[in-house]
């Protein structure tokens, strides 16, 4: 009799429906994601001319390991991403791209010399480290030029900061 109880546990029934699936709640359906809206610096600064916000720069290169990782860790943190929709116009800046851009009647081009863009150049003052970011205020005056990876946590507290000022 107890064998046959056994053995009766491990045979499934063929006409036993299947187990009704948890009811889907807040932990099972996932959360849409806040992404970055990349500009470009002239989309920035004609947003800017109707309601005026602070621009974030993000200065990087196509080869650079950590501006990978801070597109990935930094830039992809939803924190990270409400606090610059709220408060920032996010421009993504390659330092080594060949197109010229119009900024204010000036135009800035790709130097051979330097292998530099010259808005780049005159962003980082010369000083061409990536990623680098850099803060403008709404009368486009540069308010700081933060270098290097900075960990998302970090990035929040930089974001604030400026956004308060």
């Amino acid at each position: 009799m107890y064998l046959l109880l056994f053995i009766l546990t491990f045979i499934p029934f063929k006409d036993q429906p299947p187990l009704p699936k948890e009811a889907s709640g807040p932990a099972s359906v996932a959360a849409p994601k806040a992404k970055v809206e990349w500009l470009t610096l002239p989309e920035a600064l004609e947003r800017s001319k109707k309601h005026p916000k602070k621009i974030l720069i993000d200065v990087y290169t196509d080869w650079c390991g950590w501006c990978k990782k801070m597109d990935k860790q930094v830039y992809a943190d939803p924190a990270v991403a409400n606090k610059l929709a709220q408060d920032y116009y996010v421009v993504k800046l390659n330092a080594e791209q060949r197109q010229p851009i119009t900024v204010n009647g000036t135009t800035y081009q790709y130097l051979e010399k330097y292998k530099a863009h010259e808005l780049a150049l005159s962003l980082l003052q010369g000083q061409m480290s990536y990623p680098c970011t850099v803060v403008l205020n709404e009368k486009l005056q540069v308010m700081q030029r933060v270098p290097g990876f900075v960990p998302a946590k970090d990035f929040l507290r930089v974001l604030a900061y400026f956004s308060g000022k």
